[in-house]
């Protein structure tokens, strides 16, 4: 025969179904417990993934108004930039109608005004922010709030911060801004 008597096979079976069982409950527990854990892992992983969903559509946001801001700075420049041109043209024409010693002068406040320090420059812009802050505040409008991580400097205004020169470029700074040109 190829199966075992039926009594070695009875003897050693009443001690195989409860073991059975106590490692299959065993087995049901840590399956359980790992599903409890591999849940509250995804349960965290999930938050943490909305999390950096919403940090990076807000980043995304920021990159966008920055470039915008970025965009309207460019063309104000190359604007200023060409009324800077215009100018210069239009002394350069009236500039030999005038008598040698106004000729002299005009050339010498040409020249002055060409040497523009960068303290000549933070007075202009504070005084700018401040002209705008007062304009805002006769309006009664909120500031607009300023992007996480940033602060506020003294007036809260969307105007360069500072400005300063190295070779032959001009540097414009503005809360995460940086922009170089050529003068």
């Amino acid at each position: 025969m190829m199966f075992p008597q039926s009594s070695s096979r009875h003897s050693g079976s009443s001690h195989l179904p409860q073991q059975l069982k106590f490692t299959t409950s065993d087995s049901c527990d840590r399956i359980k417990d790992e599903f409890q854990l591999l849940q509250a892992q995804y349960h965290s992983l999930k938050l943490e993934c909305d999390k950096l969903a919403s940090e990076k559509s807000e980043m995304q946001r920021h990159y966008v108004m920055y470039y915008e801001m970025s965009y309207g700075l460019n063309i104000e420049m190359h604007k200023q930039a060409e009324i800077v041109k215009r100018l210069n043209g239009i002394c350069a024409q009236v500039l030999p109608y005038l008598s040698q010693e106004h000729q002299q002068q005009v050339l010498g406040a040409i020249e002055r005004a060409k040497q523009v320090t960068a303290p000549e420059l933070n007075s202009i812009i504070r005084q700018l922010q401040v002209h705008q802050l007062s304009q805002l505040q006769a309006l009664a409008l909120p500031l607009t709030p300023l992007p996480v991580g940033l602060q506020a400097p003294s007036l809260q205004c969307w105007v360069p911060l500072h400005w300063s020169r190295h070779e032959n470029s001009i540097y414009v700074g503005m809360k995460g801004i940086d922009i170089w040109t050529s003068v």
